[in-house]
């Protein structure tokens, strides 16, 4: 009967024992319970087998520093190692030698990792606090890995900085890796991998800030303002457009010199895509040229320029009015960079402003003075003054005033002028076209003009020559010489048959040549 009952009970511990599975982490000390024993346990002993095969006993002729077995019963392993997962059973049995009855059947199962995890981006460049940027336009590549038992699961997610809670996430994967082809600056942000052990689930993170860097589609602005000291110049720069902000340097070509230059590249302290300056005249020069250059992180370079140029006020240095009218003197002043400040002055340097005497107009870069009811006291010289940054420049103009009788009498001397000279000219006119008649005399006022008659003139002191064909004419008594004169007739067109010379013409009444005396 009590043997029945021994045998029975044994039957329900061996029913009861306990099968579970375990997780644990490489190189921890792990301790395994031995389960479901008696109540008296001080009368039993214990060992451990791991697939089948003991590992542990207790009190071991050769005890072992990776497994030992505790007074419970628990098995305690130390620095657990990979080769440490298989299935272990706990038993036991009374000191008298009974049968070993099982109390513990558990699944050892070990886990390493997530360690080594490694984040890559590239290509970028890394900054001095550890923050990487790339370019604007570039393919950027990103990896993820790292060391996981029996396996992994990779995560990659961005954070906008700009925007709270807005997460994206890339996928997952046991070695993570994705191009983004040509990056724009929505993709900057924080970017995490994470690492997850599939057994075990315990995850590790690594983050990288990501910057997208991008310089300004255009050139720098190049401007100026002018302030309330004239000698002063307010030179603006800006650059606006990019990330992140530029530096900014104002140049003098000609002296190869900085006037002004802003903060370096992460500077808090001021605003660099806005550059203002203020520059004297004293390091100025007429023609030379200033440019800004702008420099970004990227290692665009780019600049605006202009050229300065002293003012040159033109206009009529002298100009007549008559007493009592209006007269409007003017003057252009259009060439002065930066642009210069006009006035009209008067002697001892008095600006003159619009009142009931004067009207002042300021059309850039025309400037007008108007003065009303001119009198005597009006005339004078006046003054376009323009000065800019580079220094002053003036025109003087001189203002006659006359009177009405004065210009009177000056408007009957010219008619009287005009007149004589146009009496003149009708006079020398008419003599040149009548010169050949004034020397013959009025003596051949008869001959046909249309028969193209020639006049041979012969001096009478050679009167020998001609005296057997031409009698002699008697001497004049003023104490002239006579001439001969000798009538030769030309035939037209009309008689290319008849003899080219004629004789010397007769009168139809006459026997003799017709003779005629001139003086010329």
């Amino acid at each position: 009967m009590i043997i029945s009952a021994v045998v029975l009970y044994l039957l329900l511990l061996s029913h009861q024992t306990v099968s579970e599975e375990q997780v644990r982490e490489k190189g921890e000390n792990t301790i395994l319970e031995c389960l479901d024993q008696p109540v008296n346990t001080s009368s039993l002993l214990y060992r451990w087998k791991k697939n089948g095969s003991v590992v542990a006993t207790q009190n071991p002729s050769k005890p072992s520093e990776h497994l030992s077995i505790l007074k419970n019963g628990s098995l305690l392993i130390s620095d657990l190692q990979y080769t440490d997962e298989a299935q272990y059973e706990c038993e036991s049995q009374t000191k008298d030698g009974s049968s070993w009855q099982t109390h513990s059947n558990i699944q050892l199962r070990v886990a390493g990792g997530p360690t080594n995890i490694s984040l890559t981006i590239q290509p970028a460049t890394l900054l001095q606090n550890g923050t990487l940027y790339v370019k604007k336009g570039s393919d950027v590549y990103f990896n993820c890995s790292s060391e996981s038992f029996p396996s992994q699961n990779l995560t990659w997610t961005v954070e906008d900085l700009a925007q709270d809670n807005s997460e994206r996430e890339f996928g997952k994967n046991s070695f993570l890796g994705f191009p983004i082809v040509n990056i724009q600056p929505g993709d900057q942000g924080m970017y995490t991998c994470t690492s997850q052990n599939t057994l075990s689930k315990t995850a590790v993170n690594k983050s990288q800030e990501l910057l997208v860097y991008y310089a300004p589609d255009r050139h720098p602005e190049c401007s100026w303002e002018m302030v309330s000291e004239p000698s002063d110049v307010l030179f603006i720069c800006s650059w606006y457009g990019g990330y992140p902000v530029p530096t900014l340097d104002w140049h003098e070509v000609l002296e190869e010199s900085v006037i002004a230059k802003g903060p370096m590249i992460n500077s808090t302290s001021q605003e660099t895509e806005l550059l203002k300056v203020h520059v004297n005249r004293f390091i100025l020069h007429d023609g030379e040229e200033v440019k800004c250059i702008g420099h970004h992180a990227t290692g665009e370079e780019n600049f605006c320029s202009f050229k300065l140029k002293m003012p040159y006020p033109v206009g009529d240095p002298m100009v007549t009015t008559l007493e009592g009218s209006n007269i409007t003197i003017s003057c252009t002043e259009d060439v002065s960079l930066p642009p210069a400040k006009t006035v009209w002055m008067q002697k001892d340097n008095k600006i003159i402003n619009t009142t009931s005497k004067y009207i002042v107009s300021d059309n850039n870069p025309k400037y007008k003075l108007t003065i009303i009811n001119v009198t005597k006291e009006d005339e004078g010289t006046y003054y376009c003054y323009s000065e800019n940054p580079l220094g002053p420049r003036e025109l003087e103009v001189y203002l006659t005033v006359k009177n009405s009788a004065a210009n009177g009498g000056a408007i009957v001397g010219v008619f009287v002028s005009i007149l004589i000279i146009m009496i003149g000219i009708t006079i020398g006119v008419t003599l040149y076209s009548k010169r050949d008649r004034i020397c013959i005399g009025l003596g051949f006022s008869q001959l046909d003009d249309d028969t193209g008659d020639v006049l041979s003139l012969v001096d009478s002191d050679e009167e020998e020559i001609f005296s057997d064909t031409v009698p002699r004419l008697p001497p004049v008594t003023n104490g002239h010489a006579t001439t001969l004169v000798e009538i030769h007739r030309i035939p037209s067109t009309d008689h290319d048959n008849d003899n080219a010379d004629s004789t010397v013409q007769t009168h139809p009444d006459q026997k003799e040549p017709v003779q005629q005396t001139a003086d010329c």
